[in-house]
């Protein structure tokens, strides 16, 4: 992986090197801990670093023959490493073959390939750094020349690390929260009346009914609003949609309440409502949101009974999404309630389905407005982030592309930033050299920037909250 990794011609290259490489990073959508980058968390070796947690590994750990132990299990850290590293060579045309790489090079100036015999010199020199100055979470934050950070939390999380890390006074990155409402949308989903009595609690408000439930939550994206908050996310792992009443809503959540089954066409018109309301919240505070669609969850049953969600048994689902995502955004539309939205599909098959929709409900002035997100998780690969810039291109604008995202737990990953970068200077330099576009490279650049930070910047007007927040540390 020399400097010309992923760039197959010259001007690919000089758009890279001269106005890609050394952009700020924006990554609005993570799921990095708050309270471990206020405490400036320390790795005791690689592994805790690398390894914890980090189920695109443990996927791939698995399908290499690694026995649990050697994964989630009791092995040490050092047995964990080496199973690693074994199955890092097998991984060859997996993303995280490169991934693996660039994270030694760029964090820790290690060039060796990674394997079995290069291990137990790697973890002796990676562990000599992670154990000196400059290599705690904060520290891996700021060499990778990240500006904002959109981490991801439960409504009725108190956020109060996200206060404290504002009072940090040598940390200039901004952390701010996401409203992440998932536990009160499924109100089949056991837990459901747990949370929204944690609700409940968190607003101070009694949350009996339907209309005290919507109170709740109002205060809640408030709350989130007053901390600096500007991003909602939904794991919808089913699109669906149902023309509801408030009245119906109701019904349907005091039998929930009443602990009765709620039927598929109920659980619609529930769930229908409420997005509904929290779109038209989010829209009057100026918020976007985010659809993480067509996911399939913890399919693996004993494997999750044994160590819980987000552990790696998870795949692609294949529920079709147009004609609800297109009820639910024009639904909104039609009472001018639709805010900026990011759409995401798990289910490449999805591409021309969201490109295409997303033109239908641009509007306000905003460049962008709707946007087709990143490509996500399993699409997170060479393959799947050009298929959906080619999607994005063919029938939208890449140039009002807001970029990436890392959708990590890692303080290790914002190389993906770099990866992603070198593909979109590779796919504009391929139409140069095939004459689709002209050679000028300072009008190119300006665009590589815009995908790479300035048109993320701008979307969420993050520039603005940053100088509000530094004002409030001085």
């Amino acid at each position: 992986m020399g400097e010309d990794f992923l760039l197959s011609n010259e001007t690919a290259s000089a758009l890279y090197h001269r106005y890609a490489k050394d952009m700020p990073i924006i990554d609005y959508h993570c799921h990095l801990s708050p309270q471990e980058i206020f405490e400036n968390k320390r790795f005791n070796n690689i592994t805790e670093a690398w390894l914890y947690g980090d189920h695109y590994k443990w996927r791939v750990m698995r399908s290499n023959g690694v026995d649990e132990e050697y994964i989630t299990g009791n092995a040490s850290d050092y047995e964990k490493f080496l199973a690693w590293a074994k199955t890092v060579p097998k991984t060859i045309g997996n993303p995280l073959y490169n991934w693996t790489h660039l994270e030694l090079q760029r964090f820790f100036g290690v060039y060796d390939v990674l394997n079995e015999h290069t291990a137990p010199a790697i973890w002796g020199k990676v562990n000599a750094l992670l154990n000196k100055e400059g290599y705690a979470a904060r520290d891996l934050i700021s060499r990778s020349n990240v500006k904002v950070i959109c981490t991801t939390d439960d409504p009725v999380d108190s956020l109060e690390y996200h206060q404290k890390i504002k009072n940090v006074k040598d940390f200039e990155v901004q952390v701010f929260p996401s409203f992440r409402p998932d536990k009160g949308l499924e109100i089949n989903r056991q837990g459901f009346l747990q949370w929204v009595e944690k609700l409940g609690a968190a607003a101070n408000l009694p949350v009996n009914n339907y209309e005290g439930f919507l109170m709740a939550l109002s205060s809640r994206v408030e709350f989130f609003h007053s901390h600096g908050g500007r991003v909602s996310d939904h794991a919808i792992d089913t699109m669906m949609f149902a023309e509801a009443t408030k009245e119906e809503a109701s019904e349907i959540f005091s039998k929930a309440l009443n602990g009765e089954k709620v039927t598929l066409e109920e659980e619609k018109k529930y769930k229908s409502f409420t997005l509904k309301f929290l779109g038209g919240m989010y829209s009057k505070l100026d918020w976007a949101m985010q659809f993480h669609i067509n996911a399939m969850r913890n399919t693996n049953t004993k494997m999750f009974q044994q160590l819980g969600p987000d552990t790696g048994f998870d795949s692609i689902n294949d529920e079709g999404i147009a004609k609800p995502l297109y009820q639910l955004l024009d639904s909104l539309e039609k009472v001018n309630s639709l805010p900026k939205t990011i759409l995401y599909s798990l289910n490449p098959n999805d591409n021309y389905i969201i490109a295409s929709m997303i033109g239908s409900f641009q509007g306000g002035g905003i460049p962008g407005k709707i946007q087709f997100g990143s490509a996500w998780w399993f699409n997170d690969t060479k393959d799947g982030m050009q298929e959906q810039m080619k999607a994005l291109s063919n029938v939208g604008l890449l140039s009002r592309f807001i970029g990436m995202l890392t959708d990590s737990r890692s303080f290790l990953s914002y190389p993906r930033h770099e990866y992603f970068r070198r593909l979109v200077c590779n796919l504009i330099g391929d139409w140069v050299e095939n004459g689709e576009v002209p050679n000028d490279l300072e009008f190119l650049g300006g665009i590589v920037q815009g995908i790479s930070y300035q048109n993320a910047n701008e979307y969420f007007n993050f520039e603005k909250k940053v100088r509000s927040l530094q004002d409030q540390k001085v």
